[in-house]
């Protein structure tokens, strides 16, 4: 697996030695071993890599990894070059259009934003090919759970994008006196068909708290 940008280290380690990730551990390696899995093994901590936590100003909770070939990249919402964009992603490229004015990009990979300070954390980092939810309640909710919390401890003034109800129940795990909490609903096609996710303007918003916090904003165009 990748290494973890060092930033993360003093925060993640002591967990990486916690039981109940040790054997998260053992059911990891051999489902990857025995079964096709995505992210590729080298992407699983993707977003620990690209979002040092000294930067990070955004984060975006997804649930699990996309579970087709090639589409996974170890980064909420993002796939690889040249994969056509799922529906969830197509509905927040339009999101960026309306609310900014953006541009809809050809490349559905968001590693810039991740390496503006936005990290895109799925709560659970893996799965199996074609099974979605297949590595649920096996230690990643735990892991990231913990994650959320660490964030919401250790930084000041992020925000916290969350879209759809299983995003939007991490709220209780984030200190609202220090960071910014932007819910919607999510931007699958049946959501925001519903009305829950088109208008939410959480780009705009981002920025704009970003900048009251005399920090630099968030590039969202993709090339």
């Amino acid at each position: 697996m990748r290494k973890l940008h060092d930033s993360w280290k003093p925060i993640l380690t002591p967990e990486f030695k916690a039981p109940y990730f040790l054997d998260l551990v053992d059911f990891i390696k051999k489902e990857y071993e025995f079964q096709t899995c995505y992210p590729p093994k080298e992407q699983v901590f993707n977003a620990f890599t690209l979002c040092p936590l000294s930067d990070l100003k955004v984060v975006i909770i997804g649930q699990d990894p996309y579970h087709g070939v090639g589409q996974a990249n170890g980064l909420s919402f993002s796939v690889n070059d040249g994969i056509a964009h799922p529906p969830s992603l197509v509905n927040i490229f339009k999101e960026l259009q309306t609310d900014l004015g953006i541009p809809y990009p050809k490349s559905g990979d968001l590693s810039s934003w991740a390496s503006q300070g936005v990290l895109l954390l799925n709560a659970t980092l893996t799965v199996r090919a074609a099974e979605a939810g297949s590595h649920q309640k096996k230690g990643w909710e735990q892991f990231t759970d913990y994650v959320i919390k660490a964030i919401s401890s250790e930084n000041s003034d992020v925000v916290f994008m969350l879209w759809g109800g299983f995003a939007r129940k991490k709220a209780k795990l984030i200190d609202s006196k220090k960071h910014l909490i932007l819910e919607s609903g999510h931007p699958s096609p049946l959501s925001a068909n519903r009305g829950y996710w088109f208008g939410n303007q959480h780009f705009s918003k981002c920025n704009t708290f970003l900048k009251s916090k005399h920090k630099s904003p968030i590039n969202w165009q993709l090339d």
